[in-house]
């Protein structure tokens, strides 16, 4: 096995994936909307890929998160709230809006399980500040550390109720970054004690089967080298400070916040200690590459992604998912009620 994993490139496997697929078996894959088209066609594509590899627990991916990150969108799929929403419900009722973000949650893990997919990079436990760049934006939770943990923790759960597994993200925090990593690299001067409220919420969720690095060199811990290029950021605080000791991937290694090509990048992530590199654009040539370059899985990541993907199956029931948005829709509408009345007494004023 190989320590990746895949996008593909289209709706099915094309002749050349899977025999390279069957070759390699890359860790895992992922989806994106290219992928894309109605339910019957998901669920075909995931089947292909467990038949491919002969089991079950093979980990299919996506970023569903909601929002402006949802791969998945209506007609056929639901429509879920951005981080935010419940960010701007937990100002108003916190319980209430944990028990939303975890209706939520538990309501995206039901519509994925039901196409086949096991997996969602959820959720985003970077800590807003001033300078949070728009990229992550309305997906954080808040700027808290306190309340992003404890709104991740209900995502985490609400994801296990429906049978997928979460990926908190972005190790060990990307909310000060202010430049986009898909264009740029972002290099953060917060000092060691700034940053401690960046690693509260991963701390408090350090037992999540799965997280993701972010792509972002902080000064003070390695100004040479971004978190997932960095063994002392992996081992020293993701690992050893933050105790994190689940299944570890990068983030997507094409973004331009990185140098150099896709296979000289994924050698460096998992050389510096990523469990598994992303490659998600599903070009042929470069996984070919990739595959190539990359060592077979170590012992210790292929224990983590056996442990992570042993969450018991859960089966789809549609009306479950039916009254979880529901009451998640019921719950949420606190907030806006709350905000009209507060525009209304500032009016009467």
């Amino acid at each position: 096995m190989k320590p990746v994993i895949f996008g593909l490139s289209g709706l099915t496997l094309t002749d050349d994936e899977k025999r390279l697929f069957r070759d390699v078996e890359p860790a895992g894959y992922i989806l994106f909307k290219r992928n894309i088209e109605d339910k019957a066609q998901v669920r075909a594509l995931t089947d292909s890929l467990r038949t491919l590899h002969g089991r079950d627990t093979v980990p299919i991916l996506i970023d569903q998160e909601g929002g402006r990150v949802a791969r998945m969108r209506p007609p056929v799929w639901p429509d879920f709230p951005a981080g935010g929403a419940f960010d701007a419900l937990y100002d108003i009722a916190p319980i209430t809006a944990i028990e939303a973000a975890r209706c939520n949650a538990e309501a995206i893990a039901l519509s994925l399980n039901e196409v086949g997919i096991n997996v969602d990079c959820l959720p985003v436990l970077d800590v807003r500040v001033p300078e949070t760049h728009s990229a992550i934006g309305d997906r954080a939770l808040g700027s808290e550390p306190l309340r992003v943990a404890a709104l991740g923790r209900a995502i985490l759960d609400g994801l296990a109720l429906g049978g997928v597994i979460g990926v908190v993200k972005h190790m060990p925090g990307q909310g000060r970054a202010n430049v986009d990593t898909h264009h740029d690299l972002p290099h953060v001067t917060a000092t060691a004690a700034e940053l401690a409220q960046d690693l509260a919420p991963f701390r408090a969720l350090n037992h999540a089967a799965m997280g993701m690095t972010g792509h972002v060199v902080y000064d003070v811990w390695d100004d040479q080298h971004t978190a997932t290029m960095s063994p002392f950021v992996i081992d020293t605080i993701i690992r050893a400070q933050l105790g994190f000791d689940g299944l570890l991937m990068s983030d997507d290694l094409d973004m331009n916040a990185l140098q150099g090509d896709v296979a000289t990048r994924a050698l460096q992530c998992v050389v510096a200690g990523c469990d598994l590199a992303l490659n998600c654009w599903g070009r042929f040539d470069e996984m070919v590459a990739i595959a190539n370059n990359l060592p077979e899985i170590t012992a210790a990541a292929r224990t983590r992604l056996d442990r992570a993907m042993a969450l018991p199956p859960v089966a789809f029931n549609p009306d479950r998912l039916a009254h979880l948005l529901d009451k998640r829709d019921q719950l949420l509408a606190l907030a806006d009620a709350s905000a009209k009345l507060t525009d209304g007494a500032t009016g009467a004023a």
